[in-house]
């Protein structure tokens, strides 16, 4: 079997066990005997080396000797020989129907021996060729915010005024100023963020809204349809509503509510070929419970027949486990060295594939500052994680692959709103219900001075702008999945066992899963290797 292409150079070094520079597959690709290259760069790299680099292609190229014929043929046989020697471990898969989803099921994958398993099965051979996703709004790099009070108030202001401007579509609004020279039984429409939320003496529900020139109450009938929606409101986010003023004109008697939400006439993007993408958050390296064997399973399969059309990895945060993120997490440390454990988080990456596009956001328990947005890792931190060069961005980010737009997010604000909310709107053990509401609100992180540290900057990072086709987050280390208005929300668990803070929390975690989302249907299957 001839190496004729990039991928079939890849193929023949995961069957030896090594992972390659992208460069340093082109470089033997390209060779006069691609054979021949590859086996002379092997034998040219350290022995404990994992990664063959350009160094160590360009030093074997500068050494190689004519091609003799009979050794091409040789190590051709050599190759296709291995190929059909090689064997593909089994891996039960969970499918669903991603409408309404959650829980656990499926068997595991067994980790074999180590060896790192064949990409192809006979002569079927996969040629990989993904495209380089697109992130559309990271701001590393682009931190301005100093926590003056002023800049407090330009991103709630900014925030409004870009809220305000989904909902005008549906609502003529007219500022609270002006709404306050009106007479009373007006109809009135107002746009504003949720400053108050507070019960009358009569149980109703009296809601002040704040615009850009002043506040003004609003009173919702407990009797009314609407008053449910009262339990699905956050302080600082942004809504409608629609009444009538009072005969004193002081109060607003609300007859509905809007939220900037996901339009029901949400189609979505998708990829023109069949491609996937494997969805994880929440490795934490450094804990003495990561798992470890689970993350090489994952990793061995990656390699497989099975996963030959996963070219995209999208990990939501918490790479590592950190240090002193809670009270005595010294004592279920593994690594207590913050540089370190990202280094040992690099050494598991580069199990993974070399030709995958891997993208990356922090998330709470990573060396980057706690107030989100989350500016991607400094310059230390990415020389670390070089590892098949992957994108390292903001927490949040867009993320445009083959097409799919992808919103990752580590999801700290899930927290405060499973707390909030009622269990049936949002819960642990559906966390994908608490992203429903975070996309109707079309905000992550909606609730200013609670659970979630936001950090002003000349925008708001955290506003949903645009309509994502899927939603990723993590944080909660909760698996579960389902449909809001056609948007695909996903919280992929984590790979880290119980600790014993958790279990204080009363945190029962769902552990290695990785949900694998086909980008040209949107469909989902989630992959248990514990």
């Amino acid at each position: 079997m001839p190496l004729e292409t990039s991928s079939r150079v890849v193929q023949a070094l995961t069957r030896r066990g090594y992972n390659a520079e992208r460069e340093a597959v082109t470089l033997i690709a390209e060779s006069s005997t691609p054979e021949l290259a590859l086996e002379a760069a092997i034998e040219t790299a350290p022995e404990d080396a994992l990664v063959l680099t350009v160094d160590h292609v360009r030093e074997a190229l500068d050494a190689e000797p004519v091609p003799d014929p009979e050794q091409v043929d040789g190590a051709a046989r050599s190759t296709e020989s291995a190929a059909a020697a090689s064997s593909e471990p089994t891996n039960d898969a969970v499918n669903s129907d991603p409408s309404v989803s959650t829980g656990v099921s499926g068997g595991g994958s067994p980790h074999g021996t180590g060896a790192v398993p064949d990409e192809t099965e006979g002569n079927t051979v996969v040629d990989r060729s993904p495209q380089a996703p697109v992130v559309a709004n990271d701001m590393t790099g682009a931190s301005t915010g100093t926590g003056a009070y002023d800049e407090f108030v330009g991103v709630f202001r900014d925030r409004y005024e870009r809220l305000s401007g989904q909902l005008r579509g549906r609502v003529n609004h007219r500022p609270a100023d002006s709404i306050e020279a009106m007479g009373g039984g007006a109809d009135v429409e107002l746009i504003g963020l949720v400053n108050d939320i507070r019960s009358t003496a009569s149980g109703h529900w009296l809601v002040e809204l704040e615009d850009t020139t002043g506040t003004f109450p609003c009173l919702v009938m407990k009797d009314r349809d609407i008053a449910d929606l009262v339990d699905e409101l956050l302080m600082d986010e942004c809504i409608a509503v629609t009444g009538t003023l009072a005969d004193d004109a002081g109060i607003v008697f609300v007859d509905a509510i809007h939220f900037p939400d996901v339009p029901r006439t949400h189609r979505p993007n998708t990829a023109d070929r069949h491609v996937q993408a494997a969805l994880v958050s929440d490795v934490h390296v450094g804990s003495q419970e990561f798992l470890a064997d689970a993350w090489g399973r994952f990793a061995d399969w990656l390699h497989t027949e099975e996963a030959e059309h996963v070219e995209y990895l999208l990990i939501a945060g918490d790479m590592v486990e950190g240090v002193g993120v809670y009270p005595n997490q010294d004592e279920e440390l593994d690594i207590i060295d913050i540089y370190e454990q990202y280094e040992t988080f690099s050494e598991h990456l580069k199990q993974v594939p070399g030709d995958m596009e891997i993208v990356m956001i922090p998330g709470n328990h990573d060396a980057v500052r706690l107030a989100e947005p989350q500016p991607g890792f400094d310059e230390e931190l990415r020389g670390i994680m070089s590892a098949h060069d992957p994108q390292i961005v903001s927490n949040p980010a867009m993320v445009d692959v083959e097409g799919v737009n992808v919103l990752m997010y580590h999801g700290v604000s899930l927290d405060e709103v499973i707390a909030e909310l009622p269990e049936e709107k949002a819960s642990y053990d559906e966390p994908h219900k608490a992203m429903y509401q975070l996309l109707k609100k079309r905000h992550v992180a909606p609730q200013f001075g609670g659970k979630t540290r936001v950090a002003p900057e000349e925008r708001d990072y955290l506003v949903i702008d645009e309509v994502p086709d899927v939603f990723h987050t993590g944080h909660v280390h909760k698996l579960g999945w389902g449909k809001y208005h056609n948007v695909l929300a996903v919280n992929s668990g984590c790979w880290q066992a119980q600790t014993d803070f958790q279990k204080s929390v009363n945190i029962d975690p769902d552990v290695a899963h990785a949900p694998i989302l086909d980008l040209d249907t949107l469909d989902m299957t989630v992959r248990k290797f514990a």
